[in-house]
């Protein structure tokens, strides 16, 4: 049985990663950080698994739980081979993130998380890293023809993107320095399940389903949404198949003007009612045309979810 470790695990994209790594029979290590509401999640997963390898599903995987403050990723290593006697492990995927977009110090926290990380992946003799970057770190910048690519220059306008800019320079190099293949993924815009109430997607939904109108921007930026489903396969895919040393985007490709999401949304609800669209802004907005030909040439994944999924439809599971 494999065993991947991952870091992040009970956040939005961490834990459909989670749900995606059982469901492929993997034995999985959640480093979560103690006392979170989200950790329920992971529990309810854990759950779940056991009980259908009880019922003799032998296909499905298992996921534990170890509590580990971003503060101690330096002791991750020693605290699974004292929690579950493993010194070894095959994967390890650090999603593990915390701060506001500007919050400078906040952000500087991530810095030595992300490199113990690294260290305790090569410590657990671990073939491979995969580091979980986002389109923050290419600013402004939507792309030429070909969208946002790879190979373009970094130019972060938050700490956030900054951060995850230094992030990136620097586990690289540490990983080259231990031995350790390393793979930064770049997401862009995520949807789906656990995704938080607060985002602009559930808002439009919440009024609408209320019969309340949505106040909105002028909405006519570019935008990507990939089904964070979808984005766990892409992360399995980079681990199994990415180039070591590389960066890859992780996002759906179909981009098209935000204002015909939010048009898809009212037609799937109640296609009569009500939405206020502000006008354009005078100052530069961000604008998403992310390029995945670089991840699907090296990988084979292809995003399989179209807009909108059926789970963006439920009730949120951001608390549970």
């Amino acid at each position: 049985m494999i065993t991947s470790v991952i870091t992040g695990a009970a956040g939005f994209a961490g834990c459909n990663l989670t749900e995606k790594l059982v469901e492929s029979g993997r034995k999985v290590i959640c480093i979560e950080r103690p006392g979170s509401a989200h950790n329920e999640r992971l529990e309810r997963i854990r759950l779940e698994a056991a009980e259908r390898r009880a019922n003799g599903e032998v296909s499905i995987g298992e996921l534990i739980r170890v509590p580990l403050d971003m503060t101690e990723y330096y002791h991750i290593s020693e605290k699974i081979e004292e929690q579950t006697g493993i010194r070894k492990c095959e994967e390890f995927y650090h999603l593990s993130w915390v701060g506001g977009r500007d919050d400078f110090e906040g952000q500087m926290r991530n810095i030595k998380p992300a490199l113990d990380a690294v260290k305790e992946a090569a410590a657990l003799r671990c073939r491979r890293i995969l580091m979980i970057g986002s389109q923050a770190e290419y600013g402004y910048s939507s792309g030429a023809e070909n969208g946002v690519t790879e190979d373009m220059k970094p130019d972060p306008f938050s700490a956030y993107g900054a951060s995850k800019t230094a992030a990136l320079y620097l586990t690289k190099r540490l990983a080259e320095q231990l031995d350790v293949e390393w793979i930064w993924g770049r997401i862009f815009s995520l949807y789906g399940k656990y995704e938080r109430k607060e985002t602009m997607l559930r808002y439009v939904i919440s009024c609408l389903e209320k019969g309340e109108t949505p106040k909105l921007s002028s909405c006519m930026q570019t935008w990507d949404y990939l089904d964070a489903g979808d984005a766990a396969d892409a992360m399995m895919a980079l681990m199994a198949r990415g180039h070591a040393g590389e960066i890859y985007n992780i996002a759906d490709g179909r981009y098209r003007p935000l204002k015909e999401f939010v048009e898809i949304i009212r037609e799937r609800i109640d296609p009569d009612a009500d939405i206020r669209y502000g006008d354009a802004g005078s100052g530069q907005i961000v604008s998403l045309r992310p390029s995945v030909a670089k991840i699907q040439e090296d990988t084979g994944w292809k995003p399989l979810v179209e807009f909108p999924s059926e789970s963006l439809f439920k009730p949120s599971t951001a608390g549970m």
